[in-house]
């Protein structure tokens, strides 16, 4: 059975006055976030926010100023957390011979997969697509999967190891209503049960107001944050997408 308990030390990621320039451009300014095991965390805002910025400052990729620190339940600094990754898209030959066992295996073992997937290999394989209730594609040829069954594969695939934040960057673009139903209920079980702490960037506005725990409304600083019901409600949110997206 796949584990259901994490056991990370993380308690919350804070992320404090983050600025981020580039060729003399505010992409980000003074954001200050913080993100709690446990809760699904959403960031909002139109194209050009600074959303995928503010992802790439978590993930160390780009310079910024400011501090992100990664807490235990005592205050104290951890030097390095696990960070799973679900992206909007997957860019492969839809036409490789390859199944999910195949895709999962190569990125568990530095075995060939060609050689064979072993016995422990083929049990974490299981165990995972078993976690987020898609082990029944376990044989499927990679280019034969929905967006929504894609989806959940990378999401188990995002799992292995288990990761102290999951991020999820629109991943649930051109998914049908029930592949979208069955992804967001997996991801709720998992942030729950798994106490990870994920964060989601998506212009699906039911999607947030449903399923977040926290919001944040970004343009290059934070314009509102707070549950979903205190942004939806606030005149910053009115402002970006309008008084019938905020009713």
């Amino acid at each position: 059975m796949p584990q259901t308990g994490h056991l990370c030390n993380l308690c919350r990621i804070d992320v404090d006055n983050l600025c981020v320039q580039r060729d003399g451009s505010v992409l980000l300014q003074d954001v200050s976030v913080h993100m709690h095991c446990g809760q699904l965390t959403a960031l909002i805002g139109e194209n050009g926010a600074g959303k995928t910025t503010f992802v790439h400052a978590l993930l160390s990729q780009i310079a910024y100023s400011g501090q992100i620190r990664h807490l235990d339940e005592q205050g104290r600094m951890l030097s390095r957390i696990l960070t799973g990754y679900v992206p909007q898209y997957l860019d492969f030959d839809r036409e490789m011979p390859v199944s999910v066992l195949d895709f999962l295996a190569a990125n568990m073992t530095r075995r060939p997969v060609w050689l064979g997937v072993g016995a422990k290999t083929r049990a974490r394989c299981h165990a995972v697509l078993e976690s987020v209730k898609a082990e029944h594609l376990v044989r499927t040829r990679l280019g034969a999967l929905s967006g929504g069954e894609l989806q959940r594969v990378l999401l188990a695939l995002a799992l292995t190891p288990e990761p102290d934040l999951m991020i999820l960057d629109e991943p649930v673009s051109g998914i049908d209503a029930n592949g979208l139903r069955m992804f967001l209920e997996t991801v709720s079980s998992l942030h729950q049960k798994r106490h990870m702490a994920v964060l989601i960037i998506s212009h699906d506005l039911a999607l947030i107001q449903k399923y977040a725990d926290h919001v944040v409304l970004l343009d290059r600083q934070i314009l509102a944050q707070g549950t979903p019901g205190e942004v939806f409600a606030s005149a910053a949110f009115s402002r970006v997408f309008g008084r019938e997206a905020a009713g």
